[in-house]
């Protein structure tokens, strides 16, 4: 029987090699939209939370393949910017995926405020063969940072320490990243949804 098949909402090679790792106990496939030819696909982003967000992904997804699929939406969440930027994260400086000029704009906003509290939130969503919702989400508490530090990870990773920790995300690389970060966590919800399910 050939191996079940599991496409990933992203063409971030960051992003499937994370998901491999943590979901290697399974005998299931994982690929990204470019490896089943989806390269172009892509879907706006309109949702007001991570939950709607992630679904909304997930569903365009599966609407085009007869494998399972998954789909997430992170958000860096500061409390002294009223949630900022939130599920604006990728696109925080008007520009989309651009981490540096996120970063910067963050560091700006963040000038001469005391409470430096914030919190990743990662939600994935899992459409089934047969097309039903899973919902999965991790979060992970910290604080951030005045200048970036670290050469690992992406996104918004040198600025976040994680409470526990004295180092950013960028820092600590990915081996303790992959055990403690948001998506690690709802990558773990996520496996015992998996589970269920084979």
């Amino acid at each position: 029987m050939d191996k079940r098949k599991l496409v990933v909402s992203t063409g971030n090679g960051h992003k499937i090699d994370e998901i491999k790792s943590i979901l290697s106990d399974f005998d299931i496939e994982i690929l990204s939209k470019n490896d089943i030819g989806l390269e172009e696909f892509d879907v706006i982003e309109d949702g007001e939370t991570l939950e709607e967000n992630s679904i909304k992904k997930a569903k365009e997804l599966a609407e085009k393949t007869d494998y399972m699929v998954i789909a997430d939406d992170t958000g860096l969440f500061v409390n002294a910017l009223n949630g900022e930027p939130g599920v604006f994260s990728s696109r925080y400086a008007g520009e989309e995926g651009n981490s540096k000029k996120n970063c910067e704009k963050l560091i700006q906003n963040l000038e001469g405020i005391e409470d430096r509290s914030a919190y990743f939130k990662t939600v994935i969503a899992l459409i089934t063969e047969d097309k039903k919702v899973f919902k999965a989400d991790g979060l992970c508490k910290g604080t951030i940072i005045k200048e970036a530090k670290g050469e690992n990870g992406f996104g918004y990773d040198p600025l976040f320490v994680p409470e526990g920790y004295n180092k950013t995300f960028a820092e600590l690389g990915n081996d303790v990243k992959n055990k403690i970060s948001h998506r690690a966590l709802a990558l773990e919800e996520l496996k015992n949804i998996i589970n269920s399910l084979i």
